[in-house]
């Protein structure tokens, strides 16, 4: 047996999205909702119904990878947004071609939309990401929104003061085991060094996502030029 050729190709997947339009039409923020790990993008939308009060467009993308996981039915798959081998360079890697996806996807849906800011909101594994987006896209980011994620400094070393317009809220529970709150507390440290406007909203839980938390956020949003969408109940 004689191997002729081998190498590498690529192949494409596709990622279902959901934009939905809140309050009176016109110039208005758009919102990118990055899930956790093990999500999906109903879930996540589920969880972060509150927000759904502020005018805005709200996108929801779905991470490109399965994770099967215990689900007995497609339904109830999660999905993550890059896959982790524990090699630093990997990750990073993985991180600019998942971003390169997002920024894709946001790019075809700007003509037809009337943004005038642009929000990155992730939780977990999505927080990373949404860190890793917002200032490698800083020239198209506004607000960023960390949830129990942390933001890699390491990444931007002396490029970090390139995104210094951007508004930050990282919400995090002190008891964390999956984050840690100590790690991502200096990570905003540094950024505040570097001029940038930090919010930390703290909590004593863990890693999990409740609703008090996307409360705290809405109430951020709205002390930040977002507006409401006077949804009616």
């Amino acid at each position: 047996m004689e191997v002729l050729i081998s190498g590498k190709t690529s192949f494409k997947v596709e990622v279902p999205y959901r934009l939905i339009e809140t309050g009176t039409l016109g110039d208005k923020p758009l919102i990118v909702y990055l899930h956790g790990f093990g999500q999906n993008m109903d879930t996540f939308q589920q969880q972060m119904k509150k927000l759904q009060e502020i005018r805005a467009y709200h996108l929801f993308i779905q991470g490109p990878y399965v994770n099967l996981g215990d689900a007995e039915y497609r339904g109830k798959w999660g999905y993550s947004w890059y896959v982790y081998n524990g090699k630093q360079g990997s990750f990073i890697k993985s991180l600019e071609y998942t971003s390169e996806f997002i920024q894709g996807l946001i790019d075809g849906l700007v003509p037809h939309l009337r943004i005038d800011r642009v929000c990155v909101l992730g939780y977990s594994m999505g927080a990373y990401l949404a860190g890793y987006f917002a200032f490698s896209r800083y020239k198209h980011t506004n607000d960023l929104i960390m949830i129990g994620g942390r933001f890699k400094s390491e990444v931007f070393k002396g490029r970090i003061k390139k995104g210094k317009h951007i508004r930050v809220l990282s919400v995090h529970g002190k008891n964390d085991s999956m984050v840690e709150f100590g790690a991502q507390a200096s990570e905003m440290q540094g950024l505040v060094k570097a001029g940038i406007d930090v919010t930390e909203l703290t909590h004593q839980g863990g890693h999990g996502l409740k609703p008090g938390q996307v409360t705290g956020i809405l109430t951020w949003l709205l002390s930040n030029g977002y507006n409401s969408a006077n949804i009616k109940k």
